[in-house]
């Protein structure tokens, strides 16, 4: 009675195992399988737009030696606060000259048998803000006041353009993306009904700047300090995935 009982019940997994197994799976477009039976079109956008930066980052080094750490330090301080109070007379707002860097270190001559000490080096670095067309100006003020170097000047946007501009970007990336899984619907007599996902990327990277360096400056004492600025390109890229039937 037992065996005729097991056997009909084992039977009717079997049938029901097979039925499982012979189920066809949906393969996706892009070489993917979606068990859920839909198929897909995955396409990458890539969206760019120029604009005429709206930024100019200065990067100012002051730089001195003295024969002990406190005799460099206080100098520098005191070139610093001259540089300082050159940039805010002209109009630069105090919160756009920020520290970016300090240091006080000892040299040495290595030349004989024993290193001697030769002094002091202190330096302090600032990063200036103000508009491009501006960014001349501040090198000039910043060299006549005692600054060392003028480490370099970079064209970019504000925070309010970039994300402006982002937002443009990524419209464009999107409408790429869409021309794209069009085209391979229609070549496979398909389809797109809607987005099944989609994926952000991107960044914004500054065109070529100029770089400037006090000597620079100081040689074209007769004149003011010109420059050009590049363009920025503010780019976005979207992975999508698009349902298709």
């Amino acid at each position: 009675m037992q065996r005729r009982t097991i056997a009909p019940i084992f039977l009717v997994g079997l049938v029901l195992l097979a039925g499982c197994l012979s189920a066809p799976l949906q393969a996706t477009t892009d070489g993917g399988v979606d068990a859920t039976n839909a198929t897909t079109i995955s396409a990458t956008g890539t969206g760019d737009v120029t604009a005429d930066a709206d930024l100019a980052v200065v990067s100012i080094a002051v730089t001195t030696t003295a024969d002990s750490a406190d005799d460099a330090r206080g100098t520098v301080a005191d070139d610093v606060a001259a540089v300082r109070a050159a940039l805010t007379d002209a109009g630069v707002a105090e919160e756009a000259i920020q520290t970016t860097g300090f240091n006080i270190y000892p040299e040495y001559d290595y030349s004989g048998q024993e290193r001697d000490l030769l002094g002091y080096r202190a330096t302090h670095t600032l990063r200036v803000e103000v508009a491009p067309d501006r960014a001349g100006e501040v090198i000039d003020l910043a060299v006549g006041a005692g600054a060392s170097e003028i480490r370099g000047v970079a064209f970019t946007l504000t925070d309010e353009k970039r994300a402006e501009l982002r937002e443009e970007a990524l419209t464009r990336a999107v409408d790429s993306a869409k021309a794209d899984a069009d085209a391979v619907a229609s070549a496979s007599d398909l389809t797109v009904t809607g987005v099944h996902t989609a994926t952000v990327g991107g960044s914004a990277s500054p065109g070529p700047y100029p770089v400037a360096y006090a000597e620079d400056a100081a040689r074209a004492s007769s004149g003011s300090t010109e420059l050009s600025p590049g363009p920025v390109t503010v780019s976005a890229t979207v992975q999508m995935v698009y349902e298709a039937e």
